[in-house]
């Protein structure tokens, strides 16, 4: 069922920066049909370069834990992220964006769940949110299939194809059963 079992997932490194402007790119369309758009300096090699040298700054103050998810042939497929980590409150937002040939896969699964193992293990976190639109259902399939459930409606959560558009919390309990 899943093509998973030949992905990889691991931390961004600065390294990452041509491939990852390639998979942007190559999704950009895709992705913006269900996340608010980046800013367009993102997509050049300095846009992709500060954006990596700022994710590594928030992995080394604790406050982000970025992935890329790779295939069998070490192309970036994904990203997922922990972001926000708050070690007081034991809490962080998960967030992750497939390939659109990568989709229904259960690449998303795989990565989700990495993140749940990273928060339980690596950061001893207690909960774990998402904001996802409403119009994202392939999202909340997945997160309700990694045991978030739904928190609350959020009015007005992001700015998709220049309308704005409501969505969801989602919650994870990852304290002990």
């Amino acid at each position: 069922m899943t093509g998973a079992s030949a992905h990889t997932m691991r931390i961004l490194a600065h390294g990452d920066a041509e491939a990852l402007l390639t998979f942007e790119l190559a999704n950009r369309a895709w992705f913006e049909r269900h996340v608010e758009a980046r800013e367009p300096a993102f997509y050049s090699p300095g846009g992709v370069a500060r954006h990596i040298a700022q994710y590594l700054q928030g992995h080394a103050s604790g406050a982000w834990h970025p992935c890329v998810l790779l295939d069998g042939e070490g192309r970036i497929v994904g990203r997922a992220n922990l972001k926000g980590i708050d070690r007081a409150e034991g809490s962080a937002e998960v967030g992750y964006r497939i390939a659109r040939d990568q989709t229904g896969k259960g690449l998303a699964t795989y990565a989700l769940r990495n993140l749940i193992g990273l928060a339980r293990t690596t950061w001893q976190l207690k909960e774990l949110r998402a904001e996802i639109t409403h119009a994202n259902q392939g999202s909340a399939a997945v997160l309700r299939k990694c045991g978030f459930v739904h928190a609350r409606d959020l009015p007005q959560l992001a700015m998709v194809d220049g309308a704005q558009i409501d969505g969801a919390l989602y919650l994870l309990d990852l304290a002990p059963a």
